[in-house]
């Protein structure tokens, strides 16, 4: 007995140095001031769900990097040994997400049920900001005060408050307001288009992002950015490139040299200068088309409240990130699937090609291109974009009948939700046209969530990649160059490393450029057609 206890104190005395080193010691003290209280609270709060044991000094921190390096990796293993809901180690102690400097464990889900429990509970399950377990430095100095409202935005919102931001957001991504962007989004991607030179190998990913930051800064702030770009461009590359580095989460700290120190220099910079912007569209008083001429005149019809200046911020940056990066990845695993499928390439030509008849596509005729439509939601399914939905539960609640303490984070794995077999047949394999028979419910396939979360801008993401997609396959082809590609990630699946591919004349040679390919990706998807 002595020396459990002995063990259960060192354990939680080790715990209470993590969480000091995590959150700084002011944070852990007004917390759980005292050591004994520590270890009350955890007793109670003890995650039951099945998982790994862990080593006691190291393995946690361990096991929550190995997660962060390789979620997928991971948690496949996890799945594979304990079961469709796992904890990430036995006991709890993990913190991967959850800005809080009192959370129990992580644990992880999938499957249909999992996602329903989680996104038609919103009361219970709730969202983070997207930086995560960097919004704890929001207080720590003036420099890192922009952290209150960076990517926080519907993320950082819950209950009543997030039924009203969205309430107020929703105009703007009304039907009619984003088939108003087809223009725009045209304009941008041939200008891209016609930069490409036959015979160059370019990094397909750093296209699509380049070409999808254009639109989502035209769209956004009604601003068009050329690839060189100025200095905003400069400072929103720079900030949404090195947030979620492993040198900033690991050295969180604000001191000359380090990757935190530069980021928030850049983030300071961003702010004021996006402040400037909102501050010369409300003097402008108009709409003139973009989002954020838009939230400044949205206006809560019972209340009359009008968005702040830090919550237009908030949902600025999210939308942009979800409305570039995210699509980005999108765009490229499709071009990357597309390589590999030859005869997918090919008949999706010929619907383009009969439609569009080489033209860009109208708002008419993108409903005329079913084959389109089941290549994105086919390479979404294999290969999601957004792997994972990431909550963190406001009080002690049941989850697929194990109990979980006020605090746990939740993360349901959307890439293995596509992939269940009694769904999906040959789930590992690309086949667009199991599109023809299935018609699995939003808790099934849910690349864009689900429930009164399900994401705000998803027609908007799929009117892009249809128009992007459509007016690049027409006029190249791009052939994969043997390579290692590895899809690593935790909020977006990317290329690890990029893809590069080389541009040719669309000649119709599908079969060029198949196989050829190493890393993860060629586990996690059967590329034999």
């Amino acid at each position: 007995m002595k020396f459990l206890l002995r063990k259960l104190i060192w354990n939680e005395v080790w715990r209470l140095l993590k969480q000091i080193y995590l959150y700084g010691f002011k944070a852990v003290a007004k917390q759980d001031c005292k050591i004994y209280i520590m270890i009350a609270n955890t007793i109670e709060r003890k995650i039951t769900v099945p998982g790994p044991r862990v080593s006691p000094l190291f393995g946690h921190i361990t096991q929550v990097l190995n997660f962060v390096g390789d979620s997928i990796k991971l948690s496949s293993q996890l799945f594979d040994k304990y079961g469709s809901v796992v904890s990430l180690a036995l006991g709890g102690g993990t913190n991967v997400y959850s800005p809080y400097p009192n959370c129990p464990g992580t644990v992880l889900g999938y499957g249909a049920d999992v996602v329903r429990e989680v996104t038609t509970q919103h009361d219970i399950y709730h969202k983070c900001p997207l930086t995560a377990r960097i919004y704890s430095k929001r207080n720590d100095s003036a420099r890192t005060q922009p952290f209150r409202h960076f990517l926080v935005g519907l993320f950082g919102v819950n209950g009543a408050d997030h039924r009203q931001h969205r309430q107020l957001l929703m105009p703007a991504f009304h039907k009619s307001r984003i088939e108003a962007y087809r223009d725009e989004m045209v304009v941008i991607t041939s200008s891209e288009l016609e930069k490409l030179q036959v015979g160059e190998v370019v990094d397909t990913l750093e296209l699509m992002r380049r070409l999808t930051m254009r639109i989502a800064t035209k769209t956004l702030f009604g601003m068009d950015f050329s690839e060189n770009g100025d200095r905003f461009t400069t400072l929103l590359k720079e900030v949404f490139g090195k947030f979620g580095s492993s040198a900033v989460l690991a050295l969180p700290f604000d001191v000359p040299g380090f990757p935190f120190h530069k980021l928030l220099n850049d983030m300071v910079e961003l702010d004021a200068t996006m402040r400037d912007t909102i501050q010369q569209k409300r003097s402008a008083g108009i709409d003139s088309g973009d989002v954020l001429s838009m939230l400044i005149q949205a206006r809560d019809a019972e209340t009359g409240i009008t968005l702040t200046d830090d919550e237009l911020l908030g949902h600025l940056g999210v939308i942009y990130f979800a409305g570039h990066d995210t699509s980005a990845n999108a765009l490229t695993w499709t071009l990357f699937l597309l390589s590999q499928h030859p005869q997918v390439a090919a008949d999706l030509l010929d619907e383009l090609d009969s439609v569009l008849h080489g033209e860009a596509p109208s708002i008419e005729q993108l409903q005329q291109l079913p084959l389109l439509e089941r290549v994105i939601k086919e390479s979404m399914r294999v290969l999601s974009p957004v792997p994972w939905n990431g909550r963190v539960i406001s009080q002690d609640t049941t989850f697929s009948g194990y109990d979980l303490p006020k605090g746990t984070e939740v993360f349901v794995s959307i890439y293995h939700t596509n992939r269940a077999p009694e769904i999906y047949s040959d789930p590992e394999r690309f086949i667009p046209q199991r599109w023809e028979q299935i018609q699995p419910s939003i808790y099934e396939y849910n690349p864009f969530s689900a429930g009164s979360r399900v994401c705000i801008g998803a027609g908007f993401a799929m009117m892009e990649i249809k128009i992007i997609l459509a007016m690049l396959l027409m006029r190249y082809r791009l052939e994969f160059l043997p390579q290692q590609v590895n899809a690593k990630g935790l909020i977006v699946l990317c290329a690890e490393n990029g893809l590069s591919m080389r541009v040719c004349k669309q000649d119709r040679e599908f079969n060029r450029g198949v196989g050829g390919v190493s890393g993860n990706v060629s586990e996690m998807v059967d590329l034999v057609e």
